[in-house]
């Protein structure tokens, strides 16, 4: 609306302007009279001619001859306009007719003499217009690729969230069966912190971002259902340092590498140890996980697909705000993530 109502007063200050401009010709000291000018016919005649040539072009032959690639008929279009504006003389016919009705000898036109002031004028009338449809359109153009692009990226990131959130569901789910199997103490347990994951992930996990907190406490049901599969001879060393309160993050962005470290650093044989750290400050969070590498090389491989995808998130949700590394040596992998406020 504001901008609607911005358009309408320029339109109308830039007008009141080019009515004003005809009345310099007109002045001749003590003598001019401006109401003998905007009572003179001609006069409108002229600032009328002007006015519908702009909105004409502007409105009607532009979007229909112009803008539809119809060159050859928006040129005949304006070439028949100027023919017009040329013949008819706005700028002299009121200009005569001025001084006619001021009792002053006209001067003696020659009937091809060109009226440059009305040549000018069309000229710069047709131009502007012609201008600010293109650059409107291309505004306009603009805006639609990038709302294409940001409906794509939506479309897209909610398709990798559908695809993360049953990925999750299905491995804790495989968890808490094998509990239940073995009959543990600690199913009743991991049954309500499945249902904390799950009202999460109802509830937040849908949005773009929700509180830190929120998704550390889902974080730890998670690593706290997993605990009571590994085997004895496996070590979880996970924290949290700094302040969480008051910072967000984007749900699950972390999930898909803490699943891997379960899915691919336990071992039923040799000892080792899963490292997940998260460190808080006011202009980032910092996140670090390793793990040894027990699964067979072709098993890494299709680890591919959960990797994409969160760097897809990142890159959606984290454009030029985060860093992201990981390596494989020595046979471990790690990763370094950081997210910036």
């Amino acid at each position: 609306m504001q901008k609607k109502i911005f358009s309408y007063a320029l339109h109308f200050i830039l007008w009141f302007f080019f009515l004003c401009f005809p009345l310099i010709f007109f002045i001749e000291g003590d003598e001019f009279e401006i109401e003998s000018v905007l009572t003179l016919p001609y006069y409108w005649l002229f600032s009328f001619s002007y006015l519908s040539l702009y909105y004409l072009n502007y409105y009607f032959f532009i979007p229909r001859f112009y803008l539809k690639k119809q060159y050859n008929k928006y040129i005949l279009t304006i070439f028949g306009l100027f023919t017009a504006f040329y013949f008819l003389k706005p700028f002299i016919l009121m200009f005569s007719h001025y001084l006619k009705e001021q009792n002053v000898a006209l001067p003696d036109y020659p009937p091809l003499l060109p009226d440059t002031i009305s040549i000018i004028i069309f000229v710069f009338v047709v131009v502007i217009g012609l201008a600010i449809q293109v650059i409107k359109q291309r505004e306009a153009t603009e805006k639609r690729a990038l709302q294409a692009e940001t409906d794509r990226a939506n479309a897209e990131l909610s398709y990798l969230k559908a695809q993360i959130n049953p990925h999750f569901l299905f491995n804790t789910l495989n968890n808490i069966y094998s509990l239940s199997v073995d009959q543990h103490p600690e199913t009743p347990a991991s049954i309500m912190r499945l249902s904390n994951i799950m009202r999460y992930l109802t509830d937040d996990a849908s949005k773009d971002f929700v509180p830190l907190e929120e998704e550390i406490n889902c974080i730890r049901d998670y690593i706290d259902l997993q605990k009571l599969r590994l085997y004895k001879n496996m070590t979880v060393d996970f924290s949290v340092t700094g302040n969480i309160k008051d910072k967000q993050i984007a749900p699950l962005i972390l999930m898909t590498y803490i699943e891997n470290v379960f899915k691919y650093g336990i071992s039923s044989r040799e000892e080792a140890r899963i490292t997940i750290k998260l460190q808080i400050d006011d202009e980032k969070i910092s996140f670090f996980c390793q793990n040894r590498i027990f699964a067979l090389p072709r098993v890494i491989e299709r680890i591919g697909i959960g990797l994409v995808n969160t760097e897809k998130r990142l890159k959606y949700l984290y454009p030029n705000k985060h860093n992201l590394t990981i390596s494989n040596n020595n046979g471990y992998y790690t990763v370094n993530l950081t997210l910036f406020a």
